[in-house]
């Protein structure tokens, strides 16, 4: 008597995997269009050419760049100016504290915005200086001598101040890459910070219309709410995130999101965090995966192993 079961189960896989393709893979693939990387390389972006001196980037930063004016630089003991809800009253979004630019960006996008911001940040189809349709931070056209050893100088001190690469966390790479827009419920971060534990109502209440406040802001200032993130990872593959995140116009043309010009380091620690946030027990669900797969070979092997005990006079 032929045995058909190997028959029996390649029939099965084929037609399981025929299915998930089908239905994961094919349907995204449909869904959404492939966009292929570009290393987050901001080949577009003028190349840097000049070495900068941190000593005079401080000057420059505290002094006639004015940057100290708007941002926040925690690192150098310089607190915002405003509160976040306020700043975003006045800018439509609230300017990053700079504390670690200098890790989170990359060097020739830091270069290019301190210049022409709209230009880095791919929003000059929405201000469109020629119509005077003005981009909340001003560009610096330097302080008397050579701009691009200037801006070169600033982007130093911005890098000397920031923390190692190594020391930049999942959490820390999302709040200054897109935590000032986007809300992560699952981890209690709203656009202006963690939400902290209040111990009357009415203080939480009082948050909570500070959160209120800033998201009218940004409304205005992109057209509409960015989603919450807490749950985007699980909607959209990573692939799709990183390509948009890297150049939004790629995806959606037209779109008012900002290129952020973040660091390919820094991309791969915002998914890392959105995967935490998405699903909260995923590294202890993958070891769990392991003990079950080893059990259910094992168990296959005793099984085989009964089966033919069983009927070894009928083979």
């Amino acid at each position: 008597m032929k045995n058909k079961e190997p028959i029996i189960l390649a029939v099965v896989v084929f037609f399981t995997l025929v299915t998930y393709y089908l239905v994961e893979p094919y349907a995204h693939h449909v869904m959404h269009k492939h966009v292929e990387s570009e290393s987050f390389a901001y080949a577009d972006l003028p190349a840097i050419t000049k070495t900068g001196d941190a000593a005079r980037g401080q000057d420059l930063v505290m002094g006639a760049g004015a940057c100290v004016g708007c941002h926040a630089i925690e690192a150098a003991g310089m607190p915002a100016a405003m509160e976040p809800q306020m700043a975003a009253a006045s800018y439509g979004v609230n300017p990053p504290d700079l504390s670690n630019a200098g890790v989170i960006y990359d060097a020739r996008f830091l270069t290019d915005l301190i210049k022409n911001p709209a230009h880095a940040l791919k929003v000059e189809h929405k201000f469109d200086a020629d119509k005077g349709q003005m981009h909340p931070m001003v560009g610096f056209y330097g302080a008397g001598g050579d701009i691009d050893q200037e801006v070169a100088d600033m982007v130093a001190y911005l890098q000397s101040i920031a923390v190692k690469p190594e020391a930049v966390t999942p959490a820390l790479a999302y709040e200054n890459a897109c935590g000032r827009c986007h809300a992560m419920s699952y981890e209690n971060w709203t656009q202006i910070g963690t939400k902290p534990k209040f111990k009357h109502e009415k203080d939480s209440l009082a948050f909570d219309i500070k959160v209120l406040e800033y998201q009218d802001s940004i409304k205005t200032y992109m057209g509409k709410l960015p989603p919450d993130l807490s749950m985007y990872i699980r909607s959209r593959n990573e692939q799709f995130i990183s390509t948009l995140v890297e150049n939004p116009q790629n995806h959606l043309a037209g779109t008012a999101m900002p290129r952020t010009g973040v660091t390919a380091d820094t991309m791969d620690k915002v998914i890392e965090h959105m995967k935490d946030a998405g699903d909260t027990k995923r590294h202890k669900r993958e070891e769990v995966g392991k003990t079950v797969m080893i059990f259910i070979v094992i168990f296959a092997l005793f099984a085989l192993l009964w089966k033919k005990q069983v009927w070894r006079d009928l083979h």
